[in-house]
């Protein structure tokens, strides 16, 4: 029986990648959504590729990233499914290579337990382009999986996880239900369970 429930936050519970959105706002978003898609595919650093683009981001207002991150377009079926998941007496949570201005504020919208992220650094009401956080490397969901199973008592077999990304790789090595949703060709590898559609309910059907 299922128990946990981990699930990526950028382009997974929400539609979209939230940098991105960031990026628009300084006339630099193709730019930062290159070096995003070459992360989530396998093919650049992910620690790397964070830094690189959180520099970039240097200089944007803080109000602008709070306003952003609380107008964010949530994927279709992401409450539904949380809430049917937590009926189900599972713990959700959300990991997240994003920003815990999205993710914290995020959580009580869409219900899940409790939210894993990194942060922005700001000072004076604007980014200075550093960033710092819980999950910031390659390995780091898959580590805080670990943590968490510790911690909960929950074996690998009770645990689902879900994401689009290559830096979801290292979770997926600790889950017996492992979900690819939309997701990038190196993930599709390694899950069991393959969503095309651009709806989380579907996970429900499949469990």
């Amino acid at each position: 029986m299922l128990k946990l429930a981990v699930f990526d936050f950028d382009s997974t519970l929400m539609d979209g990648e939230t940098i991105d959105f960031f990026a628009n706002e300084l006339g630099i978003g193709e730019e930062v959504a290159r070096i995003t898609e070459e992360a989530m595919s396998g093919r650049l650093d992910f620690f790397e590729s964070l830094q690189q683009r959180a520099g970039l981001l240097k200089g944007l207002d803080y109000a602008v990233v709070k306003k952003i991150s609380e107008n964010l377009p949530y994927m279709p079926g992401a409450k539904e499914t949380i809430a049917e998941l937590k009926k189900r007496g599972m713990t959700v949570i959300c990991f997240s290579g994003g920003f815990r201005s999205a993710t914290g504020y995020a959580k009580d919208i869409l219900g899940y337990d409790a939210d894993f992220s990194n942060v922005l650094h700001a000072k004076d009401g604007k980014l200075t382009g550093l960033v710092g956080g819980d999950m910031m490397f390659n390995y780091s969901k898959g580590d805080m999986l670990l943590r968490l199973q510790n911690i909960l008592g929950i074996s690998e077999e009770e645990t689902l996880v879900c994401g689009d990304g290559a830096n979801d790789l290292s979770m997926f090595a600790h889950a017996g239900t492992r979900v690819a949703f939309c997701a990038r060709e190196i993930l599709e590898k390694e899950a069991n369970i393959i969503i095309k559609e651009k709806d989380l309910r579907q996970i429900l059907e499949k469990i």
